[in-house]
Formats: C-alpha cells, sequence, structure tokens
C-alpha cells in the first residue's frame, strides 16, 4: 500500500486559499463533491464532500479533510483508523462544482476496508464484489475510512 514516508504533504499560502474557494461553486448545503485520487498509480480511492471550512484546512495543513454529512462534522481523514491522505495537489475542474484532491494514501480509503471504495462492478449481468477486504475495521476506531 501507498505510504507518506516520501510524500511531502503540498501547503498553501492564505491568497491562495482563498482564491481557490472563490472559484469553487458550492452547492446549496454549501457543499463541493471532492474525488480522492492517488497521485502516482492514478487509482480513484474515493468520493466525499467538503465544505469551505474542509478545503481551508486541507490546503492550510496538507491532510485531507472533509465534511461528514452524517455527522454534521468535519472529518480529517484517518484520525481514529491512521488510513490518513496526504495531500500532493487540489484541482478544480472547468465548472467549479467538482474537486479532483491527488492523495498518497496511507492504508485504505474505504471504511469497509478496501483500499478504494469502488469495490463493486457488473459482471456477467450481477452486482459482484471484485475487491478484497484489507483492514477489519471493525477492530480499528471507525472514521469511515
Amino acid at each position: 500500500m501507498p505510504s507518506t514516508a516520501n510524500v511531502v504533504p503540498t501547503t498553501y499560502p492564505p491568497a491562495a486559499i482563498d482564491q481557490a474557494i472563490a472559484a469553487i461553486q458550492f452547492d446549496a448545503q454549501g457543499l463541493v463533491p471532492a474525488i480522492a485520487q492517488q497521485h502516482d498509480s492514478g487509482e480513484i480511492l474515493m468520493m466525499a464532500w467538503m465544505d469551505r471550512d474542509a478545503v481551508a484546512e486541507t490546503m492550510r495543513t496538507g491532510r485531507v479533510c472533509y465534511w461528514s454529512r452524517s455527522r454534521k462534522a468535519p472529518w480529517r481523514k484517518g484520525d481514529t483508523s491512521g488510513h490518513i491522505q496526504t495531500l500532493v495537489d487540489l484541482r478544480i475542474d472547468c465548472d467549479g462544482d467538482t474537486l479532483l484532491v491527488l492523495v498518497d494514501q496511507t492504508g485504505v480509503a474505504c471504511h469497509t476496508g478496501r483500499h478504494n471504495c469502488f469495490f463493486r462492478a457488473i459482471r456477467d449481468g450481477a452486482l459482484e464484489t471484485i475487491a478484497p477486504v484489507m483492514v477489519d475495521m471493525d477492530k480499528l476506531g471507525k472514521d469511515q475510512g
């Protein structure tokens, strides 16, 4: 599994953070979808939501933070599980309504204990699980991955 051992977190100065936030089209709930992608392999790891504060914290600290809709609170990836996402690059799409967060993933990205959240696919006309559980998340403090 990738590790943050050789990746220096990317951080941004306040003016760049303000400029990025101004370019993002947050929805009516103040959220924007954020797709997390492993920076070196291109693997899509997960999709989550960010609010303005999560974007700012991510850019300021280099540690990816999301907004948990279920908890209605910030969710710093890996706080209880240790499965951290280190920011490599933050990109805003052409319409400003979706983020691509290039990360270096330590551990697994999915709360099911799989490396990524996209572990189901249609095979021979049926939904099939195509990736194994790598970590028993029940033995860790769950933080949704």
